[in-house]
């Protein structure tokens, strides 16, 4: 009987299995697992299998020198690299001003005049029209507001003001008939006078509709078709927002520009395209159908995504060692998004949702450095080390100790940097892929679509369930039932939305974005990467290139474990007559652990011990 663990070194995490093997039978005593340490596949992943290994060893109850052979999964190096190429920018020139969104507006509608500076308002007489008076920070909110109701009371028509401190509500409140206010524009002096304006202020809970509707600004300042035209951006860019001002000036404009984003070379077995990332992530993936196999990609020199996929080759052939010009990109995978960017030109720091492309890139190297950590950890764990068993071969043998399978089996693994897809057809037929994007890539998107820098938080936003805290003693969570408390709930969770996190804890999310907002980009942004992953990962692997093929798909890996991804690639797959699920390896485990115990359960089945592979043996002084 030989003491065996096996050894699956991930993307992201590093997962190990002991058992007991005499023969065919295999007797599982515990499992462990770690943080990856490195990148997949170089020697810096030693740390994270020792870590791995004695947590596996201590549930098992057995000791380091007791084990006979530790049997690594044939990791080939994987890097992604992730970009955000931002395609169009809204600019604004000669001090033409939009709103922006800020937290308390005073007074609600909309107020349509000409801007006035507060120094001169006392000076207007009540023939003059009606006026937006733009009052700057030397100005005390009481001031104006007594200011405000002494010109309402001499007939002057005051429409709505322009406030720079964050005095809109105080002003608002003292004021005998409440106009719209929009306060905390910081560069109210570079507000054009008078010029003709527009200020718009929603009431709690709603948004603008006539400053952000192309006809409605036309109607406000009497545009012609062509003008309509131009303003088009402007009202895109005030879409959600509460509150907005828009000036109008002789020779202001606001244009929307696209940014040159660079041009994408795929090079085919077969065939070579180039696409502009320019045409969006629909684009780029239909050339990339074209081109497969897919052998090489290659971004245009000086551009932001040519720079993001040199950084991803120099950065492997650094880990491995080989040339720069050895490194091949294998796939690549484009998504459409949104990012928030200031709007350049601006007097308050206005930003707008200006369309993007997220580009996710996986490089795959040669088996030569798995043996390097095969010899490293030889070395520090003193235990014979073999390297065996392609990884999606061991994938689908640990996928299938899940209750209810047999082969035919298609297998996903989903990640943190790619989705890996394996066909089992028969005992020695399997078929592979391996899909650029996963788990890292949706984190990028929700980040970048909420406008939260904190990846931390990012990852809270994609892996926990929200809710809204409506109480110091309830929340209303994201299916929309309540949940009660006995104790009162943190002072800073109030009025904000919040993750649910496994330990049980709230995490606020400081964003002026509604739970229902952030559930749909969470959702959109996995939709976006591991349903489309899953159904080309499945093309690539299927008998002529369909998905209707394949009768069973496993889910495992660590995105597995999210609480709403399998769902979704389920209802991917659901048009196809698939039936899909997560993994339960060994009916213990989960969608965890496939790899190892598959390591586990391919070893001396068919030509003895060191059928798995090569075997890398222990430095003699380890032993000691």
């Amino acid at each position: 009987m030989s003491l065996i663990v096996g050894v699956d070194i991930g993307n992201s995490t590093t997962e190990a299995c002991v058992a007991e093997v005499e023969g065919s039978g295999r007797a599982y005593l515990g499992s462990g697992l770690a943080a990856t340490t490195g990148v997949k596949g170089t020697v810096p992943n030693v740390t994270g299998a020792a870590r791995a290994i004695e947590r596996a060893l201590l549930r098992a109850g057995r000791a380091l020198e007791e084990v006979d052979a530790i049997l690594l999964n044939e990791a080939t190096p994987v890097i992604s690299g992730l970009a955000m190429e931002t395609i169009t920018e809204t600019i604004i020139t000669e001090s033409t001003m939009i709103g922006h969104n800020p937290q308390t507006p005073g007074g609600e509608g909309l107020g349509v005049g000409v801007t006035v500076a507060f120094e001169r308002l006392a000076a207007r007489a009540p023939g003059d029209g009606p006026a937006i008076v733009v009052i700057a920070a030397s100005v005390d909110f009481e001031e104006a507001a007594a200011a405000l109701n002494a010109a309402a009371a001499r007939g002057v028509e005051v429409a709505g003001a322009v406030v720079q401190r964050d005095d809109a509500r105080l002003i608002a409140n003292r004021l005998d008939r409440p106009v719209p206010i929009v306060d905390e524009v910081t560069h109210v002096e570079r507000v054009p006078l008078g010029m003709a304006a527009a200020v718009e202020v929603a009431g709690p809970g709603r948004a603008v509709r006539t400053l952000s509707n192309s006809y409605g600004l036309a109607t406000v300042f009497d545009l012609t078709p062509e003008e309509t035209r131009v303003v088009a951006p402007v009202a895109r860019a005030l879409t959600g927002t509460r509150s907005a001002v828009v000036v109008r000036t002789p020779g202001g404009d606001v244009t929307d520009r696209r940014i040159p984003a660079g041009t994408l070379e795929l090079h085919g077995e077969r065939a070579k395209r180039t696409v502009d990332v320019n045409g969006g992530a629909e684009e780029i993936m239909a050339a990339l159908r074209r081109v497969q196999p897919l052998a090489d990609v290659v971004g245009e020199a000086g551009s932001h995504v040519g720079g993001m996929l040199a950084g991803v080759r120099e950065t492997m052939a650094d880990l491995t060692g080989d040339a720069i010009g050895d490194v091949r990109i294998r796939d690549v995978l484009a998504a459409d998004t949104f990012v928030p960017r200031e709007v350049r030109g601006g007097l308050a720091g206005e930003f707008a949702l200006e369309n993007a492309v997220a580009l996710a890139a996986m490089v795959r190297t040669s088996r030569g450095p798995i043996e390097q950590v095969a010899r490293a950890l030889a070395q520090e764990s003193g235990v014979e080390v073999v390297v065996g068993g392609v990884e999606a071969e061991m994938a689908v043998r640990g996928a299938l100790t899940t209750p209810g399978t047999a082969a035919p089996v298609a297998v996903l693994d989903l990640g943190g940097g790619s989705t890996d897809a394996a066909l089992a057809r028969g005992e020695e037929q399997v078929a592979t892929y391996h899909a650029a994007g996963a788990g890292d890539l949706v984190t990028k998107l929700i980040g970048s679509e909420l406008g939260i820098d904190d990846r931390e938080l990012a990852e809270h936003v994609k892996t926990c369930p929200l809710a809204k805290v409506e109480s110091l003693f309830h929340v209303r969570l994201e299916d929309g039932t309540v949940q009660y408390f006995d104790a009162p709930l943190p002072a800073e969770t109030f009025a904000r939305v919040v993750a649910l996190t496994e330990e049980g804890g709230m995490v606020p999310i400081p964003t002026r974005h509604g739970l229902d907002r952030i559930r749909r980009v969470r959702r959109d942004a996995k939709r976006r990467v591991f349903a489309v992953n899953a159904l080309r990962a499945l093309r690539e692997v299927a008998e002529h290139g369909t998905v209707r093929g394949i009768d069973f798909v496993v889910l495992i890996g660590g995105s597995a474990l999210d609480f709403e991804i399998p769902e979704l690639v389920a209802e991917a797959l659901a048009d196809h007559g698939v039936v899909c699920g997560t993994g339960n390896v060994r009916a213990v485990e989960g969608p965890r652990n496939a790899v190892a115990t598959g390591l586990v359960e391919a070893w001396g089945r068919e030509r003895g011990p060191a059928a798995a592979g090569r075997s890398a043996a222990p430095a003699a002084e380890a032993r000691s």
